[in-house]
């Protein structure tokens, strides 16, 4: 029974120092482009892990709902050591969560079949094909840029709006994304050295990182472009993403409104795209939408 209890504890533990010490031994290297993070380390590491934890298990017959437990809670080991050690923040965690749960329950259950039918030079050979996955994907290059567009409608001339584009003085207003509301930072404030071309800008988040901008296009009234010169990093997603550029377009509609139109370019450092950009765009958007909708309030009284 000593022996059985060991091997339980030993499927939590060796495949998740394991997976660990591949991880950071990856980023130490640099392998591949500097600062990305490779969907290997969301998809194929997770998924060794759960074969890794079932080769360990084999012995003990344990039923599915029992493996997804056991496989729920190895992702939660993993994510807390991804915490202590490789520095990841909260919020991106939470985040990544569901990659590493979804694909932990995955290599169980195909460990679970492996280790069942004892074909050891099946099992080698799969595996050794997820590490030279994991090994090309590390020293691939990564490279994903988009661009995020949101608009409102504001019962203000473009000329009544244009001040408050170029800068605001701190937004008041509650949140309502929940990912500001449990503690990502968001948009509070903006200022500028001057209204033209070439002046510096500010924008200024509710935990006092400032975003330095550089405007490129002042064209009164229709047109503030701005190029993002230096912006902070941290373990959330600012270590994550690039903000490049930024934009608010002023269009007239001949009745006495406004469509104010907010643009951002961004570089993505976190792969794979298919999931990472959905939490992109939306991030970008609720930024955008808490900056216009306070534009829209200032324009408005």
């Amino acid at each position: 029974m000593k022996i059985f209890e060991n091997k339980i504890f030993l499927g939590f533990l060796i495949p998740n120092a394991i997976l660990l010490s591949i991880i950071g031994i990856n980023r130490f290297l640099n392998v591949g482009s500097a600062g990305v993070i490779v969907f290997s380390e969301f998809v194929i590491l997770p998924m060794l892990i759960g074969i890794m934890s079932a080769w360990f298990w084999k012995d003990f017959k344990l039923s599915s709902k029992m493996l997804i437990w056991n496989s729920i809670l190895n992702g939660f080991i993993a994510i807390l050591l991804s915490f202590l050690f490789l520095g990841e923040g909260t919020i991106c965690l939470i985040i990544v969560s569901p990659l590493i749960f979804a694909f932990v329950i995955t290599g169980a259950f195909i460990g679970k079949v492996m280790f069942k039918k004892n074909n050891q030079t099946l099992n080698t050979s799969f595996i050794s094909l997820l590490m030279l996955i994991f090994i090309a994907d590390s020293l691939a290059d990564h490279r994903y840029e988009n661009m995020v567009s949101d608009e409102v409608i504001i019962k203000a001339t473009p000329e009544k709006i244009w001040k408050n584009v170029v800068a605001f003085d701190k937004i008041k207003q509650p949140n309502t994304y929940w990912l500001f509301n449990i503690g990502m930072p968001s948009p509070m404030q903006t200022t500028v050295t001057a209204y033209k071309k070439g002046a510096g800008r500010k924008c200024i988040f509710s935990n006092g990182y400032v975003f330095d901008e550089q405007i490129v296009t002042f064209d009164k009234n229709k047109n503030l472009t701005f190029d993002i010169v230096n912006q902070p990093k941290d373990p959330e997603i600012m270590g994550h993403i690039d903000i490049n550029r930024g934009q608010f377009l002023l269009q007239d509609n001949g009745n006495g409104t406004t469509t104010l139109i907010g643009n951002s370019w961004y570089k993505l450092h976190v792969f794979p795209t298919w999931y990472y950009d959905l939490w992109a765009e939306s991030i970008t958007r609720n930024v955008h939408l808490r900056v216009m909708d306070h534009i829209k309030v200032l324009s408005e009284k």
